[in-house]
């Protein structure tokens, strides 16, 4: 507690010397400039007025954070022309004026009423006035002045971050630069110490140091090895006052991290390895896996394998997992138990990338002996030749011996071996195998021309083993043998004009043989030595497997003979040669001057000589055209129009030609609709039509009639229209529509004019002007009583 306040009293002591010193030394007197001023003459004979201040000025300050329980005095204004009588006021203006400096009006004494921080505010710029009393008019010009607030250490060093993250490489040399902290002091940089930060470190030794001045933090130790110890944590301490006691401080931590160098060869934990693999492994089946272990990490730690040395170099291969860095062991070719029961090699374990400082640390690679032990196993048998190709000729006697197979069983048991024929592959069971030396024979006569090629799979089993079997393919080719006689490559069909001359060419032929090549072409062509001096037809051969037919005599007619037939023999050039006589049919048929035929048939001919084709066509062509028009002559006779309504029988009394009757309205029952009479069926609405057939009876809808009182006779017609137009019962054709809407009972009454001439009658006919445009001329007829008589 002493300590705490004799700091701040030493301060203050501190200040008031200072402020003394700047007054002894700075104290200015200065006349007023309306009382204590002079005049000088200027250059020009002007009058220059030369003001003197009568203040006593300094620069004040006052310390920062102080908290004593009076106000602090800053400093005290006063004028050269204050006698202390009291007349002269002093006021005080300008930033923080009244709320943090007030003045003393009689004295000038200027005392900071709060706390003053002087990292929130370093100075304050004020403005002194001395004025009269009494009639507060000035007696100096206002003056400016600054107050300083004096820095006290009263804040610790912060640094820019809390935590510091670093890495630095292993093995590095004394002094390699890690990381540098900051830190930083609130406290004004330009006065004392307060804000002079020294650097130490309180934890990391003795691998790290930081320089006191400039926070960097450094090495410490020699060759630091991350497989030993990969992270470190330091404290950083920054102390203000120089480092001095007293001073206020701040710490970090700082994580620094060794980062990997490959200082560390591949190392194989053990001298030997053994492995083992079955014989019956295949190509590429893995056999095991090494590891040499290196302590580096990344791309400092990855190794890669290789056989350097070893009897197994040829059957054995090594691969890199870089996932797992183990090198693993591959089978490379087949192995036999039988031949070899073991293998060693020599595998050599290497860093990928090595760094050339520390290649003195040594070979960075290490080698190790692979030990490998074939494992015996039960292997099926094994033929001889992986395929088989026989041949056979073709018409051989069943039981011809095609040729032999041979399987052996590869282990030193050597089992017994039976062969037999898949017969999936031999359906027509043409061969058949003797099951203990593996010869194949025919059972069946075979073709080539039939099937030239017989792919079959024989089996081997061991005896004891059954399960335990072996395939191979064998491939049988037929021998062709010349047994098949040439023929005509296709069916001719030759015909030789009437107007041919001799020797000439009228069709090619050629010839077909089913034989292979060799027993087949070339084809010799040939009449049969009965005919050779044929006199109609020759024959040419061309020497290239075809022949021409020629004529040997002009002057053919088809009434004498329309068709010959000529033998050809044809031969082969097989050993022995086949041959074959085809007989060629030959027409003869009609032809135009350039050779085109025109006909062939004799019946054709025959007509040729009373008519002609056109004349045939035009005969042929009248008949049809008669034909049609009487079988349309016979249609439309038979055909009879009816009538549409269909009726019954014919009514007698259609033979009234005048009907002037009058009806009596609806109530009248007496009267009788001619109509209905006439058709019977029509009674309910329903008349039968002979080109549509009704699917329903017609009702009409209601709500369409209008009621018995209306008098709106338009809207009832056309009530009556829409259901005519509307009934699809109605004949096709117009009718006259029957209407009993009138009579006795009838508002309208009756519309006749029957005696309307000759009787007197008081109707009223003027409503007939409210029925509409159809009934206008009506209106007219019977207007008005008065117009009738004036009309009359």
């Amino acid at each position: 507690m002493k300590e705490q306040h004799c700091l701040p009293v030493a301060l203050l002591c501190l200040g008031v010397l200072s402020c003394s010193q700047v007054l002894g030394t700075e104290r200015l007197s200065h006349g007023s400039p309306s009382l204590h001023g002079h005049l000088e003459k200027g250059k020009e004979g002007q009058l220059l007025h030369r003001s003197k201040r009568g203040w006593v000025w300094n620069q004040f300050f006052v310390i920062e954070e102080y908290t004593g329980p009076d106000p602090v005095l800053v400093g005290r204004l006063h004028s050269d022309i204050d006698s202390g009588d009291g007349n002269i006021k002093y006021i005080l203006s300008g930033e923080g004026a009244g709320i943090i400096f007030v003045i003393d009006d009689k004295s000038g004494n200027i005392h900071a009423t709060k706390t003053l921080d002087r990292e929130e505010r370093a100075q304050y710029t004020l403005t002194a006035q001395a004025v009269d009393r009494n009639t507060n008019r000035p007696l100096e010009p206002p003056s400016e002045f600054i107050v300083k607030v004096q820095d006290i250490n009263d804040n610790p060093p912060e640094f820019l971050h809390e935590n510091y993250h670093a890495n630095v490489p292993e093995r590095s040399n004394v002094g390699t630069s890690v990381i540098q902290v900051t830190a930083s002091d609130a406290d004004d940089p330009t006065y004392g110490n307060s804000a002079k930060l020294v650097y130490s470190i309180l934890e990391g030794q003795p691998y790290f140091s930081v320089e006191a001045q400039t926070g960097i933090i450094r090495t410490a130790l020699p060759n630091m090895d991350r497989e030993a110890k990969e992270e470190y944590h330091v404290v950083i301490q920054a102390k203000d006052m120089g480092g001095h006691m007293g001073g206020l401080s701040g710490t970090t931590k700082v994580t620094i991290t060794l980062t990997d160098v490959n200082d560390n060869p591949p190392k194989f934990p053990q001298s030997v390895y053994q492995m083992s693999v079955s014989e019956a492994a295949v190509p590429g089946e893995e056999v095991g896996r090494v590891k040499a272990k290196d302590p580096d990490i990344g791309e400092n730690g990855l190794v890669a394998y290789s056989i350097i040395d070893g009897d197994g170099m040829d059957m054995f291969e090594i691969t890199t997992d870089y996932e797992t860095q183990e090198g693993v062991v591959k089978l490379k070719k087949t192995l036999d138990y039988e031949t070899k029961k073991s293998y060693s090699l020599k595998v050599e374990a290497a860093n990928v990338h090595i760094d050339p400082k520390f290649i003195s640390n040594g070979p960075f690679k290490d080698t190790v002996t692979v030990k490998i032990a074939v494992e015996d196993a039960d292997e099926p048998p094994v033929f001889l030749k992986p395929s088989y190709i026989f041949e056979v000729q073709e018409n051989a006697a069943s039981g011809t011996v095609v040729g032999k197979v041979h399987a052996k069983d590869p282990d030193a048991a050597n089992s017994a071996i039976r062969y037999s024929i898949d017969r999936h592959t031999d359906l027509e069971r043409y061969f058949v195998i003797n099951a203990e030396d593996g010869n194949i024979k025919t059972i069946k006569t075979l073709d080539r021309e039939e099937m030239a090629w017989h792919n079959i799979s024989v089996f081997a089993v061991e005896v004891y083993k059954q399960h335990q079997e072996a395939k191979v393919p064998v491939a049988i080719k037929v021998i062709d043998v010349n047994d098949n006689a040439p023929k005509f490559a296709e069916a001719y069909d030759a015909f030789v004009c009437e107007n041919a001359r001799s020797n000439q060419q009228f069709i090619t032929i050629s010839a077909d043989d089913k034989d292979d090549s060799a027993n087949g072409p070339r084809f010799i062509f040939s009449l049969p030595p009965e005919i050779i001096h044929n006199p109609n037809f020759t024959l040419r051969d061309n020497r290239d497997n075809t022949a021409s037919v020629l004529v040997r005599r002009e002057g053919f007619s088809r009434q004498k003979q329309d068709l010959y037939l000529l033998p050809i023999v044809i031969s082969d050039g097989g050993v022995p040669p086949l041959s074959s006589t085809n007989t060629l049919s030959i027409r003869v048929c009609g032809c135009d001057g350039g050779g085109s035929l025109l006909s062939c048939s004799a019946e054709a001919y025959a007509l040729s000589a009373g008519l002609s084709t056109g004349a045939l066509i035009a005969i042929l062509a009248c008949i049809v055209i008669l034909l049609v028009i009487v079988v349309l002559f016979v249609t439309l006779k038979r055909q009879k129009k009816e009538p549409l309504i269909v009726f019954e029988e014919e009514d007698v009394r259609e033979n009234i030609i005048t009907y002037d009757d009058e009806g009596g309205g609806e109530e009248d029952t007496e009267a009788f609709d001619i109509a209905t009479l006439q058709n019977p069926d029509g009674i309910n609405g329903f008349m039968p039509r002979k080109d549509i057939k009704p699917e329903y009876q017609y009702l009409p809808r209601p709500g369409l009639r209008p009621a018995p009182n209306s008098v709106d006779v338009d809207d009832f017609i056309n009530t009556r229209i829409q259901e005519a137009d509307n009934d699809p019962t109605a004949p096709p054709y117009d009718s006259i529509q029957i209407y009993g809407y009138e009579g006795r009972g009838s508002v309208a009454g009756s519309l006749s004019s029957l005696e309307s001439a000759t009787t007197d009658s008081d109707l009223d006919y003027d409503y007939l002007q409210n029925w509409g445009p159809r009934f206008k001329k009506l209106a007219d007829l019977y207007g008005s009583k008065d117009t009738f008589d004036d009309d009359s």
